[in-house]
């Protein structure tokens, strides 16, 4: 849901039933390589978004050019209701020029907030 999209459009534009969906998500069911091409064209990511944070041969994970192990932080502020609210809300925001100027104002209030607590 968090992309706006619900199970059963999902399942809907793979031509799958949205329980089908919910098997995939909760791991019950293996999804083949082209189904999973088919799920990231339609939800407009890369495949490699699903391998975020994945372990590799080694036991560690590859984050790419990640900062760090953020996907922690991430998953815990998206389950917070603010977090959900605030991503749904700028992720519906088509202007990108709107986009950038509340990024840069977060980030400056957060600087602020960090300066003040130093």
């Amino acid at each position: 849901m968090l992309l706006g999209m619900s199970q059963e459009k999902l399942g809907e534009a793979l031509g799958v039933t949205f329980q089908q969906v919910q098997k995939y998500e909760k791991g019950m069911n293996r999804i083949g390589a082209s189904r999973l091409q088919d799920i990231a064209k339609i939800l407009d990511a890369p495949p490699s978004f699903f391998f975020e944070d994945a372990p590799s041969a080694g036991g560690a994970s590859q984050s790419g050019f990640s900062e760090g192990n953020s996907a922690g932080f991430v998953v815990e502020f998206l389950s917070t209701v603010e977090g959900l609210q605030l991503n749904k809300a700028f992720a519906s925001i088509t202007d990108p020029k709107v986009r950038k100027r509340i990024v840069d104002l977060v980030v400056a209030i957060a600087a602020a907030e960090q300066a003040r607590s130093n």
